[in-house]
């Protein structure tokens, strides 16, 4: 059964090429790359807490970048607008939150100031090429779910 599988195979390169060109368009954009960096300064940081600051402050600074980039990763294959600024807001809202953390570690002093702000200066980045992208979605783009929110 798979033996001929090669020989009967109509799959070329060009197929290769637009199969992972989605992926590409999603893991090469310029949002998703600050994400991935965002997710690494925040393992670095985690991982340099005490114990008991690690289990209090850990899961939700973790959760707070992995969904910065899981979202944006989810909105890309979306056509519709209000679907796209629902995840954007949530996008926002785990950015403010990990920023607002670096604060209350900074407060304990946990850590030196110039790692925090690494971490401060990438969400930064972060803010400004995701108001960029958001500027590009369609708003004629809406199927009303109901809720009214995004809708006008």
């Amino acid at each position: 059964m798979w033996d001929d599988f090669d020989e009967n195979s109509e799959w070329d390169d060009e197929d290769e090429e637009n199969f992972n060109n989605p992926q590409d368009r999603i893991y090469k954009h310029p949002l998703m790359l600050k994400a991935r960096d965002i997710i690494a300064l925040t393992h670095a940081l985690v991982g340099s807490l005490d114990e008991a600051r690690k289990e209090l402050y850990g899961g939700l600074m973790t959760e707070d970048a992995t969904m910065m980039s899981s979202k944006f990763a989810g909105t890309e294959g979306l056509e519709d607008y209000v679907a796209k600024m629902e995840n954007a807001t949530i996008m926002k809202v785990h950015a403010k939150s990990l920023r607002a953390m670096t604060y209350q570690l900074a407060v304990e002093s946990t850590h030196a100031e110039e790692h925090l702000q690494l971490l401060r200066d990438a969400i930064e980045e972060y803010r400004e090429l995701f108001v960029e992208w958001i500027r590009g979605f369609d708003a004629n783009e809406k199927y009303d779910d109901g809720w009214g929110i995004f809708t006008d």
